[in-house]
């Protein structure tokens, strides 16, 4: 097929001959029944952090969707479009998940535009505009005063996510299942360096590691 990227021809054969065939069954299930996953993700676009790669998930076993900065906008219906909030009026009316997870990771590009203030990528500048929704985060660290920047936006990187689980309240659906006992509400914080997986604890307001004994008997050398 002329023009159709090499490697995506390439991965999709390794598809056709290594995936497909042990889960073909599985597939046509959720063909013939629909897709019934339990946990949405809402990721980060950043081609590093891929959910489905980092939770070693299945066809059918995540809803995922993903933005700039793994965003959650808060409930705005103003008529207008929105991504973000549409697939999780989905994932939570018509799919019935019981959990929601925002996945944010370390060295995000877009949290990083946002701590530097640079100028816009284009006269439309829609990221610039997207990230006005860290102003919140970036508020509750304070000013970033001789902090270097590595560290400032790694602060922002989580703090972003604390936001993200309050605007997820701001949505009536939401509010009222997790009211309930149905829907439960999550932020975890990829490494992308280490491969180590944090989890935010709300009672202690911080992040702590996920399957901490596994990765320290893989990863028994220091970390870099």
């Amino acid at each position: 097929m002329t023009g159709f990227p090499q490697r995506l021809t390439e991965g999709y054969r390794a598809f056709l001959t290594g995936r497909l065939p042990t889960e073909q069954s599985r597939y046509r299930a959720l063909a013939e029944h629909g897709q019934s996953p339990e946990i949405m993700v809402i990721g980060c676009c950043d081609s590093r952090v891929s959910p489905e790669v980092i939770f070693d998930a299945g066809p059918g076993e995540l809803f995922v969707v993903r933005n700039v900065a793994n965003m959650v906008p808060p409930y705005a219906p103003d008529g207008a479009y929105h991504g973000v909030s549409s697939a999780l009026e989905f994932a939570v009316q018509a799919l019935k998940v019981k959990h929601v997870v925002v996945l944010g990771h370390a060295q995000c590009g877009g949290v990083r535009a946002f701590a530097e203030g640079g100028p816009p990528l284009s006269p439309g500048d829609f990221i610039g505009k997207w990230m006005e929704l860290l102003a919140p985060a970036a508020r509750k660290l304070g000013p970033r005063g001789d902090m270097p920047l590595s560290v400032y936006a790694a602060e922002l990187e989580q703090a972003s996510l604390q936001v993200a689980l309050d605007n997820l309240m701001t949505f009536p659906c939401v509010r009222i299942l997790v009211e309930r006992g149905k829907l439960a509400l999550h932020a975890a914080y990829f490494g992308v360096a280490t491969g180590e997986l944090m989890a935010y604890d709300a009672a202690d307001g911080a992040f702590a590691p996920v399957a901490a004994a596994e990765y320290a008997k893989i990863f028994a050398a220091p970390r870099f």
